[in-house]
C-alpha cells in the first residue's frame, strides 16, 4: 500500500522506467527462481511484449483491473463506523464458527514432482542435465528445469522471451505420451500409501497418510522421506512433499523445501497459526494476481494473518463463500476429509500454436483435437452429448461456443463433424489456440450411472419405493430460463450456441413450453416402455418437435388410453397447485419450489455443490434427483396418504371445461375410470 503510493508521488516514473507498472505472471517466484533479477526480468518481458497483441491484451486486462480496484476503493470508503462495527460482529462470529470445525486429527501429505516435464526428457536425454532447458517452443513453455529458472525462464512464457532472458536457452517438443507413462508410474507408488489419493495433476498429488502412520508406528516425515525413496526407485525421477493436518496447507508445505525435499507441519493449533501467521497471501492456491491487487492496494493486507485483522472490511464488501475463504486462509483451515465420488462432468483438451488464419490448418488441429478426445472419452468409457468449442484469437480474446446434440457420441467422426460448424461460422478468424470440451455424460452401457452412488429411477419405482406417492405433490423444479434452450428432442435438429448466450423470451410462453416439454418427455419415455407411440395430449399449445404419423394416432393398450387420460388430466393441473389440491398439499409443493433457489444463483441450497446458472440442464438434472430424494423420504414416513385421482379429474373436468371445449379428446373404453401412476408402474415392472 505504502509502495503504491509512493510511486504515485514520484515523478512520472512512467515516463523513464514503464515497466515497473507493467504487472505480468512472468514475475511472480516459482521454486528454483529465489535469486532471479525481478526487475531485469520485468524490463524484458515489458520491452519483449510491447506493441504485440499479447501487450495490448495484457493492457485491457490491467485497466480492467485497476477499475475493479478502484470500485472496491470506492465502496471501502462508504463504510461508516457503525458499518463497521456490524460487520465486525458478524466476522467474529463466523470466526468462531470456522474455528470450531478445525480438524487436526488427519495427516495429509501433498506430492509435487520436481519440473516434471523437463525433468523426464533429461532422464531420457542424460545430454540435457546440468544445461539450462525448456519444454515447449518459441510459442509458449509447458516448464523450465531449474538451471533455466536462474534466469527468470518459467511455465506459460513465451519462447522468445525465455531465450532474450537465457540466450543458451535450449528447446525440447512437447511429448505428453511419455509423461502419462511415468504420472503412471508414480500413481502406482501413490496408491501403495493411500489407494484413495487424489490426483490433482499428473506431476502432484494428495495422500491422507493418517492410517499408514498408526498402522506401522511412524512418523509422518518418515511416510513422506519413504514415497519419496520409493519414487525415485520407481521412475529415477525426485520429487518434493509437504505433511500437514489439512490439503491447502500441505500443498503450501511441499514447495518450501522444492527441489528433492519435504517441509513437516505438526498437527498442533499453535504450530498452524504461527506458520499461518506470516505466510505470503500469493502462497494460498485460490489467490492469483488480481485478488492479490485488491487485497493488498484496498486494505492492504499483504499476508495471511492481516486477513483476519481486516475481517469486518472482507465480509462487508466480499460475498459469503469469498469471505470464508479468506477466513479460512487466516485460520490456516482447509480440507481433512476424504472426497466422496465425483462423476466426471466433462472431459477436455486444448493445444496453443502459432497465430494462423489458415482455414485448412484451423482444420487438421480440429482434427487432431477431435481424436485426442475421441481416444480419451473411450479409454474412459464415456459418451457426451454437450461440445463446446473453446478458442483464442491472435489479439487473446477467448470465445467458447457450444452445441447440444440429440444423441450421446464419442467418436472422433461424430466429433468432428459438429465441431466444424462451430468453426466454420468464426471464419474469418485468425486464432493462437483451440480446444474440445465434451460434457452431458450418459449412463453406461449397461444403464448403470457413472457414480455408483447415484439412485437410479428405474430402482426408485421396481423396489416399490413409488407406491402411494401423489402426482399430485410432484412439480418439476425448472430455472428461470427454459430447458427448451438446451433439451433437444430426438427427432429435432442439434442446437447450436454460445456459451454466454441467455433466453430473453416472454416468462409465461417460456413457462408453458417448459411445461410443453416436460409432458412431451415423459410421454417419451413411457412410449419407449411399451414400445408404442403416442401423441402427446395438452390443452395448451404444443411445442413443434414432431410431426404426426399414422401410427401416433394408433393406440393399442387399454393400459396406455387409460394412463393417458390420466396424464392429461395431471399434466395440465400439475402448475395450478392451489386451485385443485388442499392446503397442506398447495403448501408442500410450495415448499418443493422454495427448496430450489440456489444461493447466489450460484449454489445448491442442500448439498452446497456449485453449479453456474448457464448449467441449465445440470441444475434441472440435479434439482430433480434432491425431490425424489424427498419424495422418498415422505413416502417412508406417510404410507396412509391416499392418491385422489378421480376427484381431481372431476375438479380438473369442472375448472377447465372452457378451454377443453376447443379440442375433441380420442375417446377411451376406461376414460372414466383413471388408474393411479403408481399402479401403473407395478403392474408393468417387466417391461424394465
Amino acid at each position: 500500500m505504502a509502495k503504491s503510493e509512493t510511486s504515485v508521488g514520484s515523478e512520472d516514473p512512467s515516463s523513464s522506467r514503464p515497466w515497473e507498472s507493467y504487472h505480468t505472471v512472468f514475475t511472480n517466484a516459482k521454486a528454483g527462481m529465489e535469486g532471479v533479477d525481478k526487475e531485469k526480468v520485468q524490463r524484458i518481458v515489458y520491452e519483449m511484449s510491447k506493441g504485440s497483441k499479447y501487450f495490448e491484451n495484457e493492457e485491457k486486462k490491467e485497466a480492467y483491473t485497476k477499475q475493479k480496484i478502484e470500485n472496491m476503493r470506492i465502496q471501502y470508503s462508504k463504510l461508516t463506523a457503525q458499518d463497521i462495527s456490524h460487520h465486525q460482529k458478524i466476522a467474529d462470529k463466523r470466526i468462531l464458527e470456522l474455528e470450531a470445525t478445525r480438524d487436526l486429527s488427519r495427516i495429509w501429505l501433498h506430492v509435487d514432482m520436481d519440473a516434471f516435464y523437463a525433468a523426464v526428457e533429461t532422464l531420457c536425454n542424460p545430454s540435457l542435465k546440468g544445461r539450462p532447458m525448456a519444454v515447449g517452443s518459441m510459442s509458449m513453455l509447458s516448464t523450465a528445469n531449474y538451471e533455466a529458472r536462474k534466469f527468470g525462464v518459467r511455465a506459460a512464457m513465451p519462447g522468445f522471451i525465455a531465450r532474450k532472458l537465457c540466450p543458451e536457452l535450449l528447446f525440447v517438443p512437447v511429448d505428453f505420451q511419455k509423461y502419462n507413462h511415468y504420472s503412471n508410474l508414480t500413481r502406482k507408488v501413490f496408491q501403495k500409501y493411500d489407494p484413495n489419493f487424489l490426483a490433482a495433476s499428473l506431476d502432484e498429488a494428495y495422500l491422507d497418510i493418517t492410517s499408514v502412520c498408526k498402522e506401522r508406528g511412524i512418523t509422518s516425515g518418515e511416510v513422506a522421506e519413504e514415497l519419496r525413496e520409493s519414487v525415485h526407485l520407481e521412475t529415477g525421477l525426485t520429487c518434493s512433499a509437504g505433511v500437514a493436518p489439512n490439503r491447502l496447507l500441505a500443498k503450501v508445505c511441499s514447495d518450501i523445501n522444492k527441489p528433492n525435499g519435504q517441509f513437516v507441519l505438526p498437527n498442533d493449533r499453535s504450530a498452524v497459526v504461527t506458520f499461518i501467521s506470516s505466510l505470503p497471501i500469493r502462497k494460498i492456491g485460490g489467490i492469483g494476481k488480481v485478488t492479490e491487487r485488491i487485497l493488498k492496494d484496498v486494505f492492504g493486507i499483504a499476508t495471511c494473518e492481516e486477513m483476519l485483522q481486516k475481517s469486518s472490511f472482507l465480509c462487508g464488501l466480499f460475498s459469503r463463500s469469498s469471505a470464508d475463504f479468506f477466513l479460512s486462509v487466516g485460520l490456516g483451515l482447509g480440507g481433512t476429509d476424504t472426497p466422496q465420488y465425483r462423476t466426471r462432468k466433462s472431459i477436455s483438451n486444448e493445444r496453443t500454436f502459432s497465430a494462423t488464419e489458415d482455414e485448412a490448418l484451423l482444420f487438421q488441429k480440429l482434427v487432431d483435437l477431435s481424436e485426442m478426445l475421441s481416444a480419451d472419452m473411450k479409454k474412459e468409457g464415456l459418451f457426451g452429448r454437450t461440445l463446446t468449442l473453446k478458442l483464442k484469437t491472435a489479439s487473446f480474446e477467448v470465445r467458447s461456443r457450444a452445441v447440444t446434440l440429440p444423441s450421446y457420441i464419442s467418436s472422433s467422426e461424430e466429433i468432428l463433424k459438429h465441431a466444424s460448424k462451430l468453426l466454420k461460422a468464426e471464419f474469418p478468424v485468425s486464432l493462437r489456440l483451440m480446444g474440445l470440451r465434451m460434457s452431458h455424460f450418459s449412463e453406461d452401457k449397461n444403464g448403470i450411472p457413472l457414480d455408483p452412488t447415484q439412485k437410479t429411477l428405474s430402482n426408485f419405482i421396481l423396489s416399490g419405493a413409488a407406491s402411494g406417492v401423489r402426482t399430485s405433490d410432484y412439480r418439476p423444479l425448472v430455472s428461470d430460463v427454459c430447458d427448451n434452450t438446451f433439451s433437444v428432442d430426438e427427432n429435432c435438429c442439434p442446437t447450436y450456441c454460445a456459451e454466454t448466450s441467455c433466453d430473453l423470451r416472454d416468462s409465461s410462453k417460456e413457462s408453458k413450453a417448459s411445461d410443453s416439454t416436460y409432458s412431451c418427455h415423459v410421454i417419451g419415455n413411457i412410449n419407449e416402455e411399451l414400445n408404442e407411440t403416442v401423441v402427446p395430449q395438452s390443452s395448451e399449445p404444443q411445442p413443434k418437435v414432431h410431426e404426426p404419423t399414422d401410427t401416433d394416432h394408433t393406440i393399442k393398450s387399454d393400459k396406455v388410453d387409460s394412463y393417458m387420460g390420466q396424464l392429461e388430466a395431471s399434466s395440465c393441473d400439475r402448475w395450478e397447485i392451489g386451485v385443485n389440491c388442499t392446503n397442506d398439499e398447495a403448501g408442500s409443493v410450495s415448499d418443493q419450489k422454495q427448496l430450489f433457489l440456489w444461493v447466489d444463483d450460484y449454489k445448491c441450497p442442500i448439498c452446497g455443490i456449485e453449479m453456474p446458472p448457464s448449467f441449465i440442464e445440470e441444475r434441472q438434472e440435479h434439482s430433480d434427483f434432491h425431490l425424489a430424494e424427498k419424495l422418498q423420504g415422505e413416502e417412508s414416513g406417510n404410507h396412509h396418504r391416499s392418491f385422489l385421482p378421480q376427484q381431481r379429474a372431476a375438479q380438473r373436468g369442472h375448472t377447465g371445461s372452457s378451454s377443453r371445449q376447443k379440442k375433441k379428446q380420442k375417446s377411451s373404453p376406461t376414460a372414466s375410470k383413471y388408474v393411479p401412476i403408481d399402479a401403473f408402474f407395478v403392474k408393468t415392472n417387466q417391461n424394465f
